[in-house]
């Protein structure tokens, strides 16, 4: 027995150890099938993992191309008509008809399932939530938003919607800054769902998209600079997103507020997560309600 089929053993082991540490230190139980045919499955990659590596660390060092070589060459490299190694083969073969046996009988793909029971379970809840708050009121869907905004996006936009110090969104001030302007003219827009679709990136350059960014982090208050046209013709000359087609950048509305919940969107910390199958439209329209409340105006 060679060093390297010593080494081999020892790594074989080694995982096999490992994998019965974390079964014990998490009291798996070994009685349930399904446990223990993914445990014979951990066992049995060890096994053939180093036992094929063994097997072709070996057969380099001693082994040279022989075979007859196909017509095909690409760069001059050609390749030997030599079939399929048979461990190979019949370990693929294996594979497939054990993934069969698996889907079928050992684990059937419409088997209970305790992830289709939760969801299901959700689904009825969810029905049972929208129909018992079919026609809240303003007040009730300020409650409600202020306990999803708490859980779900205080993390980021800070207990109070500050952005945290300019971390991320600060929802008190109520507008987009310069800074975030400029850059959705640069690198553009396609990810809040308008059914104007992309904004290209850069629609303007230079003077050009610092006017705009200052003129729309602004309010869109004082003399629109002749450059904002280019914006006119998606958001239209008052910047209200011409009734839902784009987004509206003269103030921040319930429909904007909407889009970004539905579908994300980048941030200045990172990705905010789309939340359209995380909430109910119940949901949505709650925090939307809360959000607004927030604005020092």
């Amino acid at each position: 027995m060679n060093a390297l089929m010593v080494k081999g053993l020892i790594f074989a082991a080694i995982l096999i150890g490992a994998t019965f540490y974390v079964v014990n230190s998490m009291h798996i139980d070994l009685s349930d099938p399904i446990n223990l045919i993914t445990m014979i499955g951990a066992i049995a990659i060890a096994v053939l993992t180093v036992g094929v590596s063994i097997k072709y660390i070996n057969q380099m060092k001693s082994d040279t191309a022989s075979g007859e070589l196909a017509e095909e060459k690409w760069d001059g490299i050609g390749e030997y008509k030599n079939e399929l190694p048979s461990g190979w083969a019949f370990s693929f073969l294996g594979t497939i008809i054990w993934a069969f046996w698996y889907w079928t009988i050992g684990y059937p793909v419409n088997s209970f399932s305790q992830i289709g029971q939760w969801n299901e379970e959700v689904k009825a809840f969810n029905k049972k939530f929208e129909n018992k708050y079919k026609n809240p009121d303003k007040a009730t869907l300020t409650a409600m938003g202020e306990s999803i905004f708490l859980v779900q996006c205080a993390p980021c936009h800070g207990n109070t919607g500050d952005g945290l110090s300019g971390k991320a969104h600060d929802f008190v001030d109520g507008r987009i800054s310069k800074k975030q302007v400029l850059a959705v003219i640069k690198n553009g827009s396609n990810q809040l769902g308008y059914p104007m679709g992309a904004m290209p990136p850069m629609m303007a350059t230079g003077k050009d998209a610092e006017e705009i960014a200052t003129y729309v982090a602004g309010g869109l208050k004082g003399k629109q600079p002749a450059a904002f046209g280019v914006c006119a013709g998606c958001h239209g000359a008052d910047g209200k997103g011409m009734n839902g087609m784009a987004a509206n950048i003269a103030d921040y509305d319930d429909t904007l507020i909407t889009h970004v919940i539905k579908n994300g969107k980048h941030g200045a910390i990172g990705t905010m997560p789309a939340f359209h199958d995380r909430m109910t439209p119940v949901q949505i329209k709650a925090l939307s309600t809360y959000i607004q409340t927030l604005r020092g105006e």
